[in-house]
């Protein structure tokens, strides 16, 4: 009963995947052409972002979580034969791998640096984003960015163990993850990637406010709907193996 349930969710988990990368090639395409809204110059709006802008930190910031969860998917591949797991793992790595591609690709096509100016820490966009980097951001958006921010600074920390973003794994926790294995190894990367989802999902909805590049804030959204459905996939998966989230 519970492996057809999910199966039903994973199917569902899937077609939501699928989704995100249909938006995102779009979104892609569209900013490559110059199409939609803009003035043509290839970027989707009248004006390269600044490189403090929210719109240069989501690309930075996303592509480096992102990079974490291919690296994550790839570990209990190996680690366990659970087909389940096995097709998430796949699910998450093409996904991200691909977004990561188009982040980086839009950096390069705004000839922006994919390190943060002054040594600025990651996530530092969310709660100042530059507002005039081009197109302004509402109020109501820039304290949402704010609040994410500083929540994200605080789960985050001082980097300590290789932390560097809100629900990253540590150095220690991915070499503990290519240690297991078995059901050990699937409860421990479904753990993992709960708490790397909780992260990712709360700064793509801090770009979909903040960002100005309506492709790029296309993309956000498309995060949020694909990784919001991986959670509860990934809860489920847990209970199976009467195992929980961490928080």
């Amino acid at each position: 009963m519970e492996r057809r349930r999910t199966r039903r969710v994973r199917r569902a988990a899937g077609a939501a995947v699928a989704l995100a990368l249909l938006f995102a090639g779009a979104a892609t395409v569209a900013s490559a052409r110059g199409d939609g809204d803009g003035d043509g110059d290839g970027r989707g709006n009248s004006r390269v972002p600044a490189a403090s802008s929210a719109d240069a930190g989501f690309a930075r910031d996303m592509a480096v979580h992102h990079q974490q969860a291919v690296e994550m998917s790839f570990i209990v591949r190996d680690r366990t034969d659970d087909e389940d797991v096995r097709r998430l793992a796949y699910d998450i790595a093409n996904t991200q791998a691909n977004q990561r591609g188009m982040l980086l690709g839009w950096l390069d096509l705004w000839e922006l640096p994919k390190v943060a100016p002054g040594g600025e820490p990651p996530m530092a966009w969310m709660a100042h984003a530059d507002t005039e980097g081009h197109g302004g951001h509402g109020a109501g958006g820039a304290e949402a960015g704010a609040k994410a921010g500083d929540e994200a600074g605080d789960e985050a920390g001082d980097g300590d163990d290789g932390v560097l973003m809100a629900g990253m794994a540590s150095r220690s926790e991915l070499e503990r993850l290519g240690r297991l294995d078995g059901e050990q190894a699937e409860v421990f990367f479904l753990q993992l990637m709960t708490d790397h989802h909780k992260g990712g999902v709360a700064m793509a909805e801090a770009c979909a406010s903040l960002c100005s590049v309506p492709a790029e804030q296309r993309l956000a959204r498309g995060m949020v709907e694909g990784q919001r459905s991986e959670l509860g996939l990934m809860r489920d998966m847990l209970a199976e193996r009467d195992a929980a989230p961490r928080s």
